[in-house]
């Protein structure tokens, strides 16, 4: 019984025993655990690295880049850019276990102490990549308290971070000498080239300088750097590391590399997109760098022929249609111009657009019924309160058609037009457009906007234009690939935008460039040019299926060039590009919408065909949109059979009558063809016998103008003159000065008179048929 008793007591104090030392490897196992998780807890682990904003083409390459915050060359290295061949090279040299390890390399550490210990000094290391990360982000004094810090933190980066990202991690901070950091930062401004694009001898180049940044400088000691890269490349194919023949391929490889500048294409586009997306390390455009390089040489030799002529800056933008993605943006000919403002940004600059806002007006006036491409206009003086357009060339061309006068770029019937339309309306259509000066000022806007009366920005201009390529649909331009997202509205109609599509590619107009070594070469497209008042601002805008490109040449001074136009200075510079960019593209056009349908129209109207329509033309329309208002270019007149006087329905006698058909023309019209000389078949005096007044078709008083103030010199005697248009069948007008008959005048004929007197004054004219009009002015004397 005391056996036992004796028995049961060890065997207690065995289990206390056995108790006591497995809570103390418990506590042993747990007490760095729980220490690692309030030290994280109280020291957590940050990363707050200042990458070098970049600047990416659609194509990935780096266009342009700046300084991060602390004045480095340290560029974001993305996963897919990690050449294999570099990261092989990087762990076999730093550290082949890395895969494997907690983040601390146990057997290397014991090693490293047993050689340091045998030797009496530091020769080798056990710091993982793992640890190096957490030294390039924590940087200290080496010394035995911060290598138990850089220890823990290396903890904290295996705790959070996959081991590619650690990999990744490292690539981006380790030292390349001077201000350059991380493996993308060296490849860019040594090689010039993305990193995944690096030959396994830049790829070792870029493995060994890590470890002596300031002894190993390429373009100071490329030979000291050949020696020692071609010593690891030598290891790695003891190690079996790469193919025998890409090392031997690699031992031969010269190293010719020297520091470069960071990448300056598209300067003017990477300062844009850096100010507004500096917050990204890394901007990925869609700019096309080969279409990008094009342009820039097309543009820079373009405007070195150009210079002699006192023209020294141009702006190009190209749109992709199909994307709406920009694929070149120059902001000028010349970054480094100084003289002439070479850093000023054309594509955004605001300038007058000349005649490059009149297809807008036209496809506006297709889709509200106004008009057709065949619709006859006239293009005679006019005179809207003061404002009296002209044309380019100063000569007008009486009644022209629709396409006519848009393709010829007529001033004076699309001031006209847009009377019709209402500059409300079309305002409002360009702000749909995001037209930023049309949003700010549209309310002060008058006719004069139609001739360039207005402010617009190149990029405004081409993203327009690109919707006549996608069916009238407008869509914001795409900056950055990842803006996927179309955003379309539909601001012309289908048909409308083929109509002008149609009317924008005709060759016979006054704007095809007259050098005929540009005509030998002309693209398909659709294009209009525009030159601003004064002869500021040149511009040919033109697409086709695939690409919209704008075109701006000038002057940013603001200095006129007489021999500035946009036929010749800007057109020969847009087809160059379409002939460089899509040359071979498919030659297909684009094909009439479903909603078009054609009809036969009087070639003297452009309406629907009458009974006394001889002659007729096909034309395109909108069915239930545009007009369908029969042709009424001829009247039936009842004359007496000399054909001297005319007879209305009160006075017609009831024999000696004939039924004569006579033009049917605008009072503006007579009075162009009697300013001309231009003959025309006039409808006889009416019967003077006749007691009817009429009410139809009274004068148009054309000056002086109604509601004007007018200031005279007194001294000078100056005479304001008397003109008005009348209707065909008028012979005499009779004009009143304040109800007093001042002068009895033929129809069309200019009279003069002078003002007695400062004030109010009366004009009212009447015209042979009795028809009367009355306008009032205001007379001040100097």
């Amino acid at each position: 019984m005391r056996n036992l008793k004796h028995i049961n007591y060890n065997l207690k104090q065995l289990l206390s025993k056995r108790s006591r030392w497995l809570l103390g490897f418990v506590l042993v196992l747990l007490l760095p655990i729980v220490g690692f998780v309030v030290l994280n807890k109280l020291y957590p682990l940050t990363i707050n690295v200042s990458y070098s904003p970049v600047i990416t083409a659609s194509d990935g390459s780096v266009i342009n880049a700046f300084l991060s915050s602390d004045d480095k060359w340290r560029m974001q290295l993305e996963a897919d850019e990690i050449n294999p061949g570099l990261k092989q090279a990087v762990l076999l040299k730093e550290d082949r276990y890395f895969y494997y390890h907690p983040g601390v390399n146990p057997a290397a550490i014991v090693r490293a102490a047993f050689n340091n210990l045998a030797t009496g000094k530091t020769t080798s290391g056990a710091s993982t990549i793992t640890m190096q990360v957490a030294r390039l982000l924590y940087p200290k004094e080496r010394t035995y308290r911060n290598k138990l810090i850089e220890l823990f933190r290396a903890s904290q980066l295996e705790w959070n971070y996959s081991k590619d990202e650690i990999l990744q991690l490292y690539l981006n901070l380790v030292p390349y000498g001077g201000n350059i950091e991380g493996v993308k930062a060296a490849s860019v401004l040594y090689f010039h080239q993305s990193p995944k694009q690096l030959s396994l001898a830049q790829s070792v180049t870029l493995t060994v300088i890590p470890n002596k940044p300031s002894s190993l400088r390429i373009g100071e000691q490329n030979a000291r750097i050949v020696d020692f890269r071609n010593k690891w490349l030598r290891y790695y194919k003891q190690e079996q590391a790469f193919p025998e023949d890409a090392i031997q391929d690699a031992l031969n490889e010269p190293l010719e590399a020297t520091r470069l500048e960071a990448p300056k294409v598209a300067p003017h586009f990477a300062y844009r997109m850096f100010r507004k997306y500096k917050n990204q390390p890394i901007i990925k455009t869609t700019l096309n760098r080969q279409v990008q390089e094009k342009v820039e040489q097309l543009a820079y030799n373009y405007m070195q022929r150009l210079r002699y002529q006192n023209i020294h800056n141009a702006a190009v933008l190209v749109i992709n249609n199909q994307t709406k993605a920009v694929e070149a943006y120059l902001g000028s000919a010349d970054f480094s111009d100084v003289a002439h403002s070479g850093q000023v940004d054309g594509v955004r600059a605001i300038r007058s657009p000349g005649s490059t806002l009149k297809p807008f007006l036209y496809a506006t006036a297709f889709d509200k019924g106004l008009i057709t491409p065949k619709t006859i206009i006239s293009d005679v003086p006019i005179d809207y309160a003061g404002y009296r357009p002209q044309n380019y060339f100063g000569n007008y061309s009486g009644n022209v058609t629709i396409e006519l006068a848009l393709a010829t770029s007529l001033n004076v019937p699309a001031v006209k037009l847009l009377d019709q339309v209402g500059v409300h309306s079309f305002v409002q259509k360009l702000q749909q457009a995001d037209f930023s000066e049309m949003k700010a000022e549209g309310d002060q806007l008058g006719l004069s906007l139609i001739l360039g009366g207005c402010g617009v920005k190149l990029e405004e201009l081409t993203a327009l234009y690109a919707a006549f390529a996608n069916q009238g649909n407008y869509s914001p331009i795409r900056w950055l690939q990842q803006d996927t997202t179309l955003v379309a509205r539909q601001v012309f109609s289908p048909a409308s935008s083929f109509m002008i599509n149609q009317i924008l590619t005709q060759l016979l107009r006054p704007d095809l460039p007259h050098n005929a070594q540009n005509s030998a070469r002309l693209p398909k497209i659709a294009w209009k040019t525009g030159t601003s008042y004064g002869r500021k601002d040149a511009w040919s805008i033109g697409y086709n299926k695939n690409y919209t490109v704008g075109v701006w040449v000038g002057n940013f001074s603001g200095e006129g060039v007489p021999e500035l136009n946009g036929t010749d200075s800007a057109t020969p510079l847009l087809f160059d590009i379409f002939n460089a960019i899509d040359y071979n593209s498919i030659n297909s056009w684009f094909s009439p919408p479903k909603t078009i349908a054609n009809r036969a129209v009087c070639i003297e109207s452009g309406k629907p065909g009458n009974t006394f329509c001889k002659d007729q033309v096909m034309d395109t329309f909108i069915p239930g949109i545009s007009p369908v208002a029969k042709c009424t270019h001829l009247k039936k007149v009842a004359v007496s059979e000399n054909e001297k006087y005319a007879f209305c329905t009160s006075c017609q006698p009831e024999t000696g009558v004939l039924q004569k058909w006579y033009p049917n023309y605008a009072p503006e019209i007579l009075t162009f063809f009697e300013s001309e000389h231009i003959p025309f078949k006039r409808i006889p005096a009416h019967n003077p016998f006749c007691s009817r007044i009429f009410q139809d078709f009274a004068p148009i008083i054309t000056s002086p103008t109604a509601e004007m103030e007018y200031f005279l010199e007194r001294d000078e005697r100056q005479k304001l003159m008397l003109h008005c248009n009348a209707h065909n069948e008028v012979k005499q007008v009779y004009w009143y000065i304040n109800d007093k008959l001042v002068r009895t005048a033929a129809a069309n004929e200019k009279v003069f008179f002078e003002p007695e007197r400062a004030g109010k004054y009366k004009i009212s004219c009447t015209d042979d048929q009795g028809r009367n009009t009355n306008s009032y002015i205001s007379v001040q004397f100097l």
